[in-house]
């Protein structure tokens, strides 16, 4: 592992100091005694001239008679003279030395301290970088450091004029193709949170005010700008409701705290109540909703009926046309454009990028059963149109084309989503194509099996029956009317067509973030650098 080799580095490196200061200090001590040194002949040298000097006066008035003596005197005071200038000399050169050797000891010195430098630097930074490490393993509290690792408090600090800023890059550039991979789900809510949490901690209600203005303005005018966009529909719903969340989670109420841990409910606000704005959030997120559920219904709606009733993949059907039709012309028959996989891959794809943005799992199932409810009413309202699909062979295939998509919802683990439920009408008139309708028995069974349906859906489906060979027999008039005696007692729809437009009750459900706040980490490619951690 790498932390033990830093550890060791860093040992090394100390240990390089250690001997860097010894040599330093021993060099410093050599400079003082050669100072001293010099110091002493310097002043030794001055006390022998001073006393020559004495000498020299003394001579000068010794009387005329001792003139030879003097003359000698003389001599040797020039004798001295001489040897004092070679001294003086020697001294000049020592001095000049001694300042040489005093610069290149400085100059050492310096050279000294500034490698004394780098290796802090170098210590430092292996320092760091094992910090760093131990808190990718989380092993940080096994690091021995003279201080610890920061601890966050969950905020984000922003200046007011950075507000724009903020909304630009954190909502209206942002790409979600390029951030979602390997991110918290809803990481764009969490961090505008944090900024919530700021401007409620500095108790400033005109900053709070105008960030989740701003934020609210910012979703919907993204949205406005993308309502074709699948993908970016899909990540803003999933943020939007992620924002919600985190305003309910830490709002402060009883009811949210329960589902925190300790240290979640430790960052709850303290000065405001957002419930308003926790109100227009929910309706922005039911917009974003119905056009996330518009757009997908637009892509898949041109598969279904050649995926699921024109499309026959079952052995020996495909060769077979009711009699007394003519083959349609239509450019979907001719070229087979799409299957029942053409539907299931559109599906996965939906499915793929809810969960890569990170949608609630309950919305996912909310949409899988909307998507569900429009496949077997489209399927079904064309069943009704078209005579030539009502045949007991094609009730077979679409039998089997529902068993893939429930295969489908089984695969995805969505089998409680309430999406088979959806299926059922379409289901019953599959198996009305295939049951035998012929005896009193065989009409009750009808009353009884097809409730999904309404009268007018199953004498309709009875009416329109054709046999696809010479096997099968045409629905009699007389097993018609037994059917709609007994249907009679029923109070249903008159309505033959479903509405395919109707939307079922879209419900947002809180669920609590467990991701810490002070752990979220902020990509670079989401340009905050005028952010700051608190």
């Amino acid at each position: 592992m790498m932390i033990p080799d830093f550890k060791q580095q860093i040992s090394e490196l100390e240990k390089q100091k250690q001997d860097l200061e010894i040599r330093l200090n021993e060099q410093t001590e050599k400079m003082k005694g050669k100072l001293e040194e010099l110091s002493n002949q310097l002043n030794r040298s001055q006390e022998e001239e001073g006393t020559q000097r004495k000498a020299m006066e003394a001579q000068n008035e010794i009387h005329t008679k001792e003139k030879e003596k003097l003359i000698d005197k003389i001599q040797e005071m020039q004798e001295a003279s001489d040897h004092l200038k070679k001294q003086f000399e020697t001294e000049s050169e020592v001095k000049s030395n001694f300042w040489q050797e005093a610069s290149r000891l400085t100059l050492e010195n310096r050279d000294l301290e500034e490698e004394l430098d780098m290796k802090d630097r170098v210590i430092k930074k292996l320092q760091d970088q094992v910090k760093t490490l131990s808190k990718t393993a989380g092993k940080a509290n096994d690091v021995h450091s003279s201080s610890g690792p920061k601890e966050y408090l969950g905020m984000l600090q922003y200046k007011r004029e950075d507000e724009a800023k903020l909304i630009q890059n954190l909502i209206l550039d942002l790409k979600p193709r390029g951030v979602v991979v390997n991110m918290i789900p809803g990481l764009p809510a969490h961090i505008l949170f944090m900024c919530v949490r700021y401007a409620d901690s500095l108790n400033d209600a005109n900053m709070l005010k105008s960030l989740m203005n701003s934020t609210i303005n910012g979703i919907k005018q993204v949205v406005k700008e993308h309502l074709e966009d699948f993908e970016m529909l899909s990540f803003w719903l999933s943020n939007t409701c992620h924002f919600l969340n985190c305003l309910k989670q830490y709002s402060g109420e009883e009811e949210f705290m329960k589902h925190n841990s300790p240290h979640q409910n430790k960052n709850c606000l303290n000065n405001f109540d957002l419930s308003e704005y926790r109100q227009i959030l929910s309706d922005v997120a039911i917009r974003i909703y119905h056009q996330f559920i518009i757009i997908m219904e637009k892509n898949i709606q041109p598969i279904i009926v050649p995926g699921m009733l024109e499309y026959e993949s079952l052995q020996g059907i495909s060769g077979l046309k009711p009699t007394g039709f003519r083959k349609r012309s239509s450019s979907v028959d001719d070229t087979d454009a799409y299957t029942m996989t053409s539907v299931l891959q559109q599906l996965s794809y939906f499915y793929t990028t809810m969960c890569q943005n990170g949608l609630d799992p309950e919305l996912v199932r909310q949409a899988v059963k909307q998507l569900f409810f429009l496949i077997g009413a489209v399927t079904l309202n064309s069943l009704f149109l078209r005579k030539d699909m009502c045949s007991c062979r094609k009730g077979m295939q679409i039998r089997c084309n529902i068993s893939y998509l429930e295969e489908w919802l089984k695969d995805k683990n969505l089998q409680n989503s309430l999406a088979k439920e959806t299926l059922e009408p379409l289901s019953q008139a599959a198996w009305l194509l295939q049951v035998k309708k012929t005896t009193d028995s065989d009409a009750k069974e009808i009353y009884e099996r097809c409730t999904s349906l309404s009268a007018v859906q199953i004498i309709k489906i009875l009416n329109s029956y054709t046999p696809i060979d010479d096997f099968e027999k045409r629905v009699t008039p007389s097993f018609v009317r037994k059917v709609q005696a007994l249907l009679n007692s029923r109070e249903d729809s008159s309505q033959l067509m479903l509405d395919t437009k109707y939307l079922f009750q879209v419900t947002f459900p809180f669920t609590p973030s467990p991701h810490a706040l002070e752990m979220i980490q902020i990509p670079s490619s989401f340009k905050l650098g005028f952010l700051n951690r608190l």
